[in-house]
């Protein structure tokens, strides 16, 4: 399977260019018109993961492979991809039709702290295609072009509107289809990754400098699961591509991120509900994950 496309792997395939701002742009957002995105004699999409989430409104004919499945559609679609699934999509129009937007996961924690992927639809093992009739399709639309008006504007909080819009897109979807058929799992790995992340997820918000964060290796979510750890891991990596211990490492770092970005709580104080032993030990971690310390990030 090819590498993990990046946010720089995407600009430059698709338009030769990156955005002068892509580096230091932590929650990365852009919304486009699918038929804006194709460059003459580009090679055809590949089968890997993607670094960032995207939400594609998909018009015409085509197949979607998505991880182990192959989902055929001819219509209108609202389709949700995320970094822990690979995908590619295959066109059987001669013409490109829609829309589509991408964004980082800080895009929203670093304001929200909300857990994007906890979502119904980028849970391991979901059916990420909403398929639309003509009056959903009009709706999703709307909220499309909103998008790119808004992102296109001068206004000062655009981004606070752009969140909203998306929040909206990722609502209306989940009344199209209810929400139980989306959380069955096709098999044990799946059904073991999402607990583990739901476990994971129950440690946060952290909400009081009293408290603290209390399963912090794969081991220790092993023991919680009754699993060997060995088990866990092979599960966790062969669901997502990722280790047991990258998910728990990045999940720290966005707790970190928005700590210190949301609260007036000192360094030591956040170390310790992250359960860190000193302070020294939490500005290794940040800085090893982030390039920067605690200190500078929060004064960016």
């Amino acid at each position: 399977m090819a590498h993990t496309e990046t946010l720089e792997d995407f600009y430059k395939k698709k338009f030769n260019w990156l955005p002068d701002n892509l580096s230091q742009d932590i929650g990365h957002f852009n919304v486009f018109r699918s038929e804006d995105c194709y460059l003459p004699g580009a090679k055809p999409v590949q089968y890997s993961r993607r670094d960032f989430y995207k939400i594609s409104l998909f018009k015409g004919k085509g197949v979607i492979h998505y991880a182990d499945k192959s989902i055929e559609m001819d219509g209108s679609a609202l389709v949700f991809f995320n970094p822990v699934v690979p995908y590619t999509f295959e066109n059987l129009n001669d013409k490109h039709s829609g829309r589509f937007c991408i964004y980082k996961e800080s895009f929203f924690t670093e304001m929200l702290r909300s857990n994007v992927h906890q979502l119904p639809m980028f849970s391991p093992g979901a059916n990420p295609v909403y398929v639309l009739n003509a009056e959903q399709e009009t709706v999703v639309l709307a909220l499309f072009d909103k998008m790119l008006a808004e992102f296109n504007s001068d206004y000062i909080f655009k981004y606070d509107l752009l969140r909203n819009y998306v929040t909206e897109l990722i609502h209306y979807a989940l009344k199209i289809q209810p929400s139980n058929r989306l959380y069955q799992h096709p098999d044990a790995n799946s059904r073991i990754t999402a607990i583990f992340t739901e476990l994971l997820e129950r440690q946060f918000p952290i909400e009081s400098p009293s408290q603290r964060f209390g399963l912090r290796s794969a081991k220790d979510f092993a023991d919680q699961l009754s699993v060997h750890v060995n088990h866990l891991n092979r599960a966790v990596r062969q669901t997502t591509g990722k280790t047991t211990t990258d998910h728990i490492m990045e999940r720290l770092t966005s707790e970190a991120r928005a700590l210190l970005r949301h609260t007036n709580w000192n360094v030591s104080e956040i170390s310790y509900c992250l359960g860190f032993e000193a302070p020294t030990h939490f500005n290794n971690f940040f800085k090893k994950q982030t390039s920067t310390t605690p200190s500078a990030f929060r004064h960016v």
